[in-house]
């Protein structure tokens, strides 16, 4: 079973989908690497409520480490994985002729994270839902929000059940 968890930001998405999963789990967590005390303090939290036979794992190799890993998988977050994959390729400052060829990285990195996880385990995503909201200012903030638009749409057609979480409330697509 494969299911996406979205949501806005603090709206219970990762609560959800801690719920979703029962055993030994791999908790995944993809994010670029942050020097920031408020982002620490949210990680501590995000730990501390984890059952002790979760094994938790931070790498922005989503793909390798899904490769590498049997049994339940809960990935918290995609959003994050993607802030990495833009960081980690200098992709940001794009150039707009360069934009299809984004698009088309991140395409091919989503076709690989669902290839490697087509296996008889259950893999709970979470992910943020940002096309709710304003238009962007700031260029890198509409791409973001592009990207992981195509990210959510390719996750969401690949998965079982689509769970959209709106102030702790569970709404099942």
């Amino acid at each position: 079973m494969r299911v996406l968890v979205t949501g806005g930001v603090r709206s219970g998405k990762s609560c959800h989908a801690e719920s979703l999963l029962t055993g030994p789990v791999t908790y995944l967590a993809p994010g670029p690497v942050q020097d920031d005390a408020d982002w620490a303090a949210r990680i501590a939290v995000h730990r501390a409520r984890r059952p002790v036979d979760w094994t938790t794992v931070e790498s922005h190799d989503l793909v390798g480490v899904l490769a590498r890993t049997d049994g339940h998988v809960m990935v918290d977050c995609l959003g994050t994985w993607l802030t990495a994959v833009l960081d980690e390729r200098g992709l940001w400052g794009a150039p707009a002729d360069e934009i299809t060829d984004v698009i088309g990285h991140v395409a091919q990195e989503t076709a690989d994270v669902l290839a490697v996880r087509d296996q008889g385990e259950d893999t709970v995503l979470v992910t943020n839902e940002v096309g709710l909201g304003v238009v962007p200012e700031h260029r890198s903030g509409r791409l973001f929000r592009d990207l992981l638009g195509l990210v959510n749409q390719r996750i969401a057609a690949a998965c079982d059940e689509v769970h959209l979480v709106i102030a702790g409330r569970v709404i099942r697509l």
